[in-house]
């Protein structure tokens, strides 16, 4: 009986011991894998979020800013016809006019509203509506080539000229039709102040109702007195719907103008609520500290990823500019959804570590029912057992502890193998580290593949940059054994890759073409358009040696197959090089810089056509400029006037003139160097938003070795 006891003793001791060594062993292994889960795990989703988010809020800035162009295009357009028409009265005889019709709901359609204090029978009011009449076509050919639902024009006579898809809006309940004096209107008011193109803050449209803000801008007769105003709106839900992408990703969008007010918000928190002018508060001014600087900070310029508490949770935040108008487009990621690939992948361990717990602890009380029967029936067969199992359970378990001491945050692998084969709980306790160690291992595996296309992008537009560069001419001098002329060109993208480029090449011994451009948009598409229009410009140049012909055929080829709506400003000469004779061609384009033998350097306003892809069958007109030698050509690109230091404030054509006349330069090398040293200067640390290019020519006549 001694002897029995004993050895059942013995046994049960080694049983609970090895309870004991294995609790201990889970909990080691379990506690091991959890850190490493959680280190590896949120240190590679925090830095895909970053990305990621940096990479939305400036692919959603560059939207937000193609609305806002597009806003500032028609109206400019728009404006500049009126400008003419008042200016040319005689050329136009008056047109019918007729108030909104309410069949034509939901269509685009020509509409005069009146103030109600103005008399419709009005002989001078009607010849003056009859004459602002003359614009209805173009209002409706610019909302249809843009795509937009509404363009109208205000007069100082109290008519209201809208062409819009809502005509029914404008009648009462009692089928009377609404007055309405645009004169009363915040945007007039805002743009007759500022005296030209203005963003509105958030108002509440007249009309419809809906949040909006309107661009507009006044429109001045020969004698400097106000004629219209011209204006269209950009709905807020419309907006949202073209750059919000936080159904896909789940990030919010907030878009903050210059005065701190939020102009637009999918972000459903308390203290970033879409608001009408005269209720919104400068975010600036925010008693949420963190969040006043936030915003402070990104109005100033691209923010890094930096976490914001707010009333509804902490987020990440990160903040670009849009560049139109100056205002900011933030981006938020909840920080509770950044952190809960981890917590899934947590809890899932847990619950299969909870499972195999609970699969050990009833194996175990089965084996003990089993062993204290067969120890009453076979006690001398017990002793040969708790032996046998001794020897069966030490060497796996102290197999298993070598292992797991042996993982960490570069090895989170356990592999079965035959040693764990025991046929009881050791074996289900070592397969459940088995397929939750490849679990980690594969979720690890496919966050690296994440950040491997991230750098897979990068190098991409890397290579693209360089074929872009390729593509221009990069060699100087790049006719050296023409003395007559010399020419340098550079451009500096504001991206990996840019929308500018120059050209220039000999059409025949005697004729030098040379062009100068600017894609509408940045980046990739800007740079495939790009290409594709030097391509164009280059084979229709040597088809013609009309620079007006040569733009006119650019603009048919282009428009032809435009879906993108992109366009591109060019200027383009022909020089006869034997007598000098400039033949040149402005579609859209920055004025160039001339400089006479001994002068100054002096703008050259020549005329303005429409930019190349806007509108099929323009035509364009050349005009002709005779080069002494001594003589000197500057042209660039809007990159080098609108550069913008940390104030906002630009360096503008003044500047650029200042920095020429300052330093009368060498060659023309030296000369695209001195501009561009004054540009740096005057930016300093600022972002550079646009690329910048420019191209100088000096003429030393047909004989330079004579003179």
């Amino acid at each position: 009986m001694i002897t029995m006891l004993l050895l059942a003793a013995v046994f049960f001791g080694v049983t609970e011991y090895r309870n004991y060594r294995l609790s201990q062993l889970t909990s080691e292994a379990s506690r091991k894998q959890q850190v490493s889960i959680a280190l590896n795990t949120n240190a590679i989703m925090t830095e895909v979020i970053q990305n990621n988010l940096n990479r939305i809020t400036g692919l959603e800035a560059s939207v937000t800013d193609e609305i806002f162009q597009g806003a500032k295009s028609r109206v400019t357009l728009l404006s500049q016809f009126a400008t003419r028409m008042f200016a040319n009265p005689d050329s136009y005889s008056p047109k019918p006019w007729a108030p909104p019709d309410p069949a034509m709901e939901g269509q685009l359609s020509a509409q005069v509203i009146l103030a109600d204090n103005v008399d419709p029978s009005d002989p001078k009011l009607q010849a003056t509506v009859g004459f602002a009449a003359n614009l209805n076509n173009l209002m409706l050919s610019i909302c249809r080539t843009f795509e937009s639902d509404n363009i109208y024009v205000g007069l100082p006579e109290g008519a209201f000229l809208s062409v819009s898809e809502n005509a029914s809006t404008w009648y009462l309940e009692d089928g009377s039709l609404m007055s309405y004096d645009a004169r009363t209107r915040f945007w007039y008011k805002q743009a007759v102040e500022a005296k030209g193109l203005i963003f509105t803050d958030v108002e509440t449209d007249a009309n419809t109702g809906e949040l909006s803000l309107v661009c507009a801008t006044p429109v001045y007769g020969p004698d400097g007195e106000l004629r219209a105003v011209v204006g269209t709106d950009l709905f807020l839900s419309t907006m949202l719907a073209s750059i919000q992408q936080s159904g896909s990703d789940g990030s919010y969008l907030l878009i903050i103008n210059k005065n701190g007010h939020i102009i637009a918000s999918s972000l459903e928190d308390s203290e970033l609520q879409t608001t009408a002018s005269e209720n919104a508060k400068d975010l600036r001014q925010s008693g949420n500290q963190e969040l006043a600087k936030f915003i402070r900070n990104a109005m100033d310029g691209q923010t890094d990823v930096l976490p914001v508490t707010l009333d509804s949770g902490v987020y990440y935040m990160t903040g670009a500019p849009a560049e139109t108008v100056g205002w900011t487009v933030i981006s938020a990621y909840p920080m509770d959804m950044a952190v809960r690939p981890a917590r899934l992948l947590e809890s899932s361990y847990s619950e299969i570590e909870a499972e195999a717990t609970a699969g050990y602890r009833s194996s175990m009380a089965r084996s003990r029912t089993i062993i204290i029967a067969g120890f009453i029936v076979l006690f001398v067969i017990l002793s040969f057992i708790a032996l046998m199992q001794g020897g069966k359970i030490v060497k796996p378990l102290n197999t298993m502890k070598k292992r797991i001491s042996d993982m960490g945050e570069e090895n989170l692998v356990f592999n079965m193998e035959d040693t764990y084969r025991t046929g009881d709980e050791i074996e289900i306790l070592a397969d459940s580290f088995s397929r939750l160690s490849k679990k980690t291992v594969d979720y690890v595996e496919q966050v690296r593949t994440v950040t491997a296309e991230k750098e897979r992008i990068s190098s991409e537009l890397q290579m693209a940059a360089a074929i872009q560069s390729s593509m221009l001419p990069h060699i100087f001098p790049s006719f050296p054994d023409r003395k007559e002329f010399d020419l340098y060109a550079n451009m500096d993208p504001a991206k990996e890759v840019g929308g500018d480029f120059y050209d220039f090449f000999l059409i025949d011994d005697d004729h030098l073409c040379m062009v100068i451009a600017d894609v509408s948009g940045k980046g990739v598409p800007g740079a495939l358009f790009m290409m594709i229009s030097k391509v164009i410009l280059q084979n229709c140049a040597f088809l013609s040696d009309s620079a007006e012909e040569i733009l006119a055929q650019a603009n048919s080829a282009i428009c032809a197959n435009n879906q993108a709506d992109m366009f591109v400003t060019v200027w383009i000469g022909i020089l006869e090089i034997s007598t000098g004779k400039l033949t040149a061609a402005n579609a859209g384009h920055e004025f160039p810089v001339l400089k006479r033998a001994g002068g100054k350097y002096e703008l050259y306003k020549d005329h303005h056509g429409f930019v190349i892809g806007g509108m099929p069958g323009m035509k364009y007109r050349q005009y002709e400029l005779q080069l002494h030698p001594g003589d000197r050509l500057f042209v660039y690109t809007d990159g080098v006037p609108e550069a913008t230091d940390a104030d906002s404030q630009l360096f503008g054509t003044d500047r650029m003139l200042s920095a020429l006349n300052e330093k009368d330069a060498a060659d023309p090398k030296e000369v695209v160097q001195v501009v561009h040293e004054a540009v740096d200067r005057f930016v300093k640390d600022a972002e550079q938003f646009d690329d910048m290019t420019m191209l100088c020519l000096d003429y030393n006549g047909p004989n330079p070795s004579a003179s």
